[in-house]
């Protein structure tokens, strides 16, 4: 590991203003995210799905949770090449208005009942929009906050827009707890699901707002002036950074694939119809799970920069390998205590290999392929892992009777990610800035780069 420039701790207004936007926006991307797979284990298959029979229903609602996933490389891709050309901030904002606007038309779309066959077109329609802009705007987020930090600080940093993510997911499942719990389960059915959704148009406002206002990457602006623009990042990605691509891939694969047993409506969903467990309790039980996933990602994050991202996330990946079979043996009990214990540990396990991932990533890709390597590795990652995560845990506890299944399936995932980790070289504390192939540690005597700004 490479040692560091000794630069303040104190953050200044515009890194404070970047950490704010980059929180924010990615919580309200993310809530419009997340209400939809509560909205998937909750109301979808009988509103969008009526045609098809019990878990058949429930097996295809989950599924367009995971359509989606197929689309964020395209959006990572695509956002990618304008992040590494045009800069990390319109990214941001184009990314914010895509899953703003395909949220809020959710909210207002007919159901099977209204229009046919067009509902269920029309809602996988609006989720493919939303995989696409969830593709693009990870990285445009992560980058904007490691690029802005202090060397020594780029964890602490790179965990904001992390926390948008159990922020978001907190949002979304208080919210969504607050309309079942107020209307009656036939209201909630009949229009109180779509509450959530339209409530995301006043967030994006704000969100577009704060984003607005923040400056352009210092990284982006060195290469804008030392000519190191990248006029081909896909291509030379895929030429000369294949084996990172793979290894940042695997590495996210066990984190998403675990995360959306919560993230992505099975827990609620096999709560609710196969333990017969109080909707309103399981949602506001999620909900301070995700309290424990926000500490513990923001815990992890300051916590690689003193012990390195590498060794960080081997305690998470351990830590993960260890709770998955209690996970869903507390779960199994249908006793409320257990089931809050479950979910409570899950959460705070699922943060130790998710807060230092943006400085990973920012560590292992180049400057001028950056945020294309960091998006289309993040995206990959996610559709291996979480894309349909929920669908096959659905089919493999309706094949097999148990959720024993469920946790072989995570393991394996979570030990290929662990494999992963352990032939990736630490590199905490590299040089941003370098236009070589591959970065270097700083020197104890050297600036990360004339934009540098601490």
């Amino acid at each position: 590991m490479g040692t560091t420039p000794q630069a303040s701790q104190r953050m200044t207004p515009e890194q404070r203003r970047v950490a704010g936007a980059t929180m924010i926006g990615t919580t309200v991307e993310w809530y419009d995210y997340f209400i939809y797979a509560n909205a998937a284990a909750l109301v979808l298959a009988p509103l969008f799905f009526s045609r098809l029979e019990g878990t058949v229903a429930s097996i295809v609602s989950f599924a367009t949770v995971g359509i989606s996933f197929l689309f964020r490389p395209f959006g990572a891709v695509v956002m990618g090449r304008i992040g590494d050309r045009y800069g990390r901030r319109v990214v941001l904002i184009i990314t914010l208005i895509l899953m703003g606007v395909g949220t809020t038309l959710i909210g207002v779309l007919p159901t099977y009942a209204t229009i046919g066959v067009w509902a269920p077109i029309l809602l996988v329609f609006l989720r493919v929009v939303q995989g696409f802009s969830a593709g693009g705007e990870w990285g445009g987020a992560a980058l904007m906050a490691v690029e802005h930090a202090p060397a020594e600080s780029r964890g602490k940093f790179g965990a904001f827009p992390q926390l948008g993510v159990p922020a978001g997911m907190l949002l979304a499942a208080g919210v969504t707890a607050i309309f079942a719990a107020a209307l009656t389960d036939e209201q909630f059915l009949a229009w109180g699901w779509r509450v959530p959704f339209l409530l995301s148009f006043v967030l994006i406002l704000i969100g577009h707002y704060i984003r607005t206002r923040v400056e352009e990457s210092p990284v982006f602006h060195e290469m804008e002036a030392t000519k190191q623009i990248e006029t081909a990042p896909l291509a030379t990605l895929f030429r000369d950074h294949r084996s990172k691509v793979v290894q940042a891939t695997l590495i996210f694969m066990g984190n998403n694939a675990a995360g959306y047993m919560l993230t992505g409506g099975f827990i609620l969903g096999y709560a609710t119809s196969r333990l017969d467990l109080n909707a309103g309790t399981i949602l506001n039980i999620i909900t301070i799970g995700s309290v424990a996933w926000l500490i513990s990602t923001w815990v992890s994050g300051v916590l690689s920069d003193r012990i390195g991202r590498r060794k960080m996330y081997i305690i998470g990946w351990v830590a993960m390998l260890a709770w998955l079979y209690p996970l869903f043996l507390l779960i199994d009990t249908g006793e409320m205590a257990m089931v809050a214990i479950a979910l409570i540990v899950f959460g705070a396990v699922m943060g130790l290999s998710y807060g230092p991932l943006p400085a990973l990533y920012a560590e292992l890709f180049p400057a001028r392929i950056r945020l294309s390597g960091s998006s289309i590795s993040y995206a990959l990652g996610a559709v291996l892992g979480g894309a349909f995560a929920p669908t096959i845990a659905t089919a493999l506890v309706g094949a097999f009777n148990t959720t024993i299944a469920v946790s072989t399936y995570l393991f394996l995932l979570v030990a290929v990610s662990l494999v992963a980790t352990i032939t990736l070289k630490d590199r905490t504390g590299t040089n941003l800035y370098l236009p070589d192939e591959e970065l270097k540690p700083l020197k104890t005597d050297e600036t990360p780069g004339p934009m540098y700004d601490p």
